[in-house]
């Protein structure tokens, strides 16, 4: 396939126009200046898109997410945190099944590939349905569930151990589209004798590690009180950070953490949209990247974004730095597509993605940038973090295979998952009021 007459933004993060991005197989064959016509190309055989006022970027990485959390989008609002969760949130997932997270999942894949995300960072419960629809969809994901227990908590005991063990025999035969994860939900949810559990089983295995981190003032401040430390010193001793790791908010990271994480080459996952909903506050991703630590995006959970448009989640992030900190320069378009694709992929441990460039992987996305809200255009590429937002995606391709284009998915049948998906709503909210 060939990308012809379109624009892009360079490894040095400029703007780029008229460009051809040709795709051989799973890979990008060749990026170079256009030199013919439209008509001259299609001459040429195989499929040409006419990419005449559009942008193509590197695929999206959504780097931190709880995907099937699309079932409970909408169902918590106005709610404190604590309500949130123990009033809503935690009595709906208890009587979620694997096969509802498998159409739940499907539906948070459709919304993330039609906004050009093409691999997602999840941590979630019950995963084999969630792995079945990574699978039946075409996207890439890193996949995990979150372990919570207590001191007398036995790791090997725990449908969470089963379920490890099964995702990492299954991720075998998906060709690398899954990578297994390691997760802790997060230092308040487990005990320490549990993270010990935990960090040695991640190095015996050799998997990488999500965790949610320093996401509340309460739980941070807790830590310090019962153990004297921060949570990421707690979590560092306890060798949570012996394998790669991806940590996710670290609003209330202070002074010797930031040293922490990097040393550790800990990658930080920036939400800001649940940030802000939930009121938790927010980080300080300048310091982060100041820092020499790695610097992703990702959206959280539906439950409590209310969506999964990556490129309105690095838009409001860039926008809230310029803010915070009185500079709009703050960041480039360059560095928040490096936030936002090569560093998620990073994360994940894909070397070969993430890059707009000959030999990479081919997972693309394209923007539409015809449409009225952008005119005139003076730069394509700074209008990607500042007009657009996943509506003006047009097409969405995962190694090399197009799997949204136009409106259309063309590995998963959306009217099916939306009928699925409002069944299990209502079948969830019967049994809820019936208090069985």
């Amino acid at each position: 396939m060939l990308f012809h007459d379109i624009a892009l933004i360079d490894k040095e993060g400029k703007t780029r126009e008229h460009m051809n991005v040709r795709v051989s197989g799973a890979h990008i064959e060749k990026v170079e200046a256009c030199g013919n016509s439209l008509e001259e190309a299609r001459a040429g055989g195989g499929e040409v898109y006419d990419g005449r006022g559009k942008l193509i970027i590197p695929g999206l990485v959504n780097n931190h997410s709880h995907v099937p959390m699309t079932l409970t989008r909408g169902y918590g609002e106005d709610l404190t945190l604590y309500d949130w969760l123990f009033k809503r949130i935690f009595p709906f997932e208890a009587l979620l099944t694997e096969e509802d997270m498998y159409w739940g999942a499907l539906l948070g894949i459709a919304e993330m590939l039609s906004g050009g995300t093409v691999s997602f960072t999840d941590m979630y419960m019950r995963i084999q349905g969630i792995f079945r629809a990574v699978m039946e969809s075409g996207i890439k994901a890193s996949l995990s569930n979150g372990l919570t227990g207590d001191a007398q908590t036995r790791l090997e005991e725990t449908a969470w151990f089963r379920e490890t063990e099964t995702l990492i025999k299954d991720a075998k035969t998906s060709g690398g589209r899954v990578i297994p994860n390691a997760s802790l939900h997060a230092q308040y949810t487990s005990a320490p004798e549990l993270v010990s559990q935990l960090s040695d089983y991640a190095r015996d295995r050799q998997l990488r590690m999500h965790v949610h981190l320093s996401e509340t003032a309460g739980e941070h401040q807790e830590c310090k009180e019962n153990y004297g430390k921060t949570p990421s010193r707690y979590l560092a001793d306890l060798g949570l950070f012996d394998v790669p790791t991806t940590a996710a908010h670290a609003i209330f990271i202070e002074g010797e953490d930031y040293d922490i994480l990097r040393d550790k080459g800990v990658t930080l996952s920036h939400q800001p949209s649940s940030n802000l909903k939930i009121g938790s506050g927010l980080p300080d991703v300048k310091s982060w990247r100041d820092h020499g630590i790695r610097v992703t995006f990702g959206t959280d959970g539906a439950g409590s974004n209310n969506n999964l448009d990556m490129i309105e989640e690095v838009t409001l992030g860039s926008f809230l730095a310029k803010g915070m900190h009185r500079d709009p320069l703050l960041f480039s378009t360059g560095e928040l597509l490096t936030f936002a694709s090569r560093n998620g992929a990073l994360a994940q441990g894909r070397e070969d993605a993430g890059l707009l460039e000959e030999g990479y992987r081919a997972d693309l996305a394209v923007i539409d940038m015809n449409g009225l809200k952008f005119q005139p255009i003076y730069d394509y590429g700074t209008s990607l973090f500042t007009n657009a937002n996943a509506s003006d995606v047009v097409l969405t391709m995962v190694d090399g295979k197009v799997l949204y284009r136009d409106g259309d998915f063309t590995t998963i049948d959306i009217e099916k998952v939306i009928s699925n998906v409002y069944r299990i709503r209502d079948e969830k909210l019967a049994t809820l009021a019936s208090g069985s």
